[in-house]
């Protein structure tokens, strides 16, 4: 972690086809080695399968449903005071949870047998349904911050 200075944010531009940050940001979080136009065929085919299932409509309006069903809005750091480390309950920054959401939305996908394609439309869909794998990791967070919320006198920053 740099000492000196706060590092700056880059902006992300948008996505080529549906003119999103979000997508963008899912689409980088599920690239590997570089290969962004895989990963962007990964993206858009889930998104596709997601708008099939779920009946016709906007697919980003899916995307942001699910998205919404699996940020986390509260999170614990450590804080040592005095000699002991405590877990204080803090809230997210809006860019973290998102953050947070794509990666463990990624990762669950990765988990999945089959193609990439078929387990990010799964995770999508379980998400927008509020269950599965990524939504049991928000609730497993949140209560992690409310079992620890008699040290929330602790925040500081």
């Amino acid at each position: 972690m740099a000492r000196r200075r706060r590092a700056e944010r880059r902006e992300l531009k948008e996505d080529p086809r549906y003119k999103s940050t979000l997508v963008e940001q899912l689409t980088n979080r599920v690239m590997r080695c570089g290969k962004k136009a895989l990963a962007r065929r990964i993206v858009y085919g889930a998104i596709e399968r997601v708008s099939e299932n779920l009946g016709k409509g906007d697919p980003m309006d899916f995307m942001l449903a699910a998205l919404e069903n699996i940020r986390p809005k509260l999170e614990v750091k450590s804080r040592r005071v005095g000699g002991a480390t405590y877990q204080v309950p803090m809230e997210v920054p809006y860019q973290r949870q998102v953050g947070l959401a794509f990666r463990w939305l990624v990762q669950a996908a990765n988990k999945r047998k089959g193609a990439m394609v078929e387990g990010l439309a799964n995770e999508i869909i379980d998400a927008y349904n509020n269950v599965g794998e990524v939504v049991k990791k928000k609730e497993e967070v949140h209560r992690m911050a409310q079992a620890n919320r008699a040290f929330a006198h602790l925040r500081w920053s």
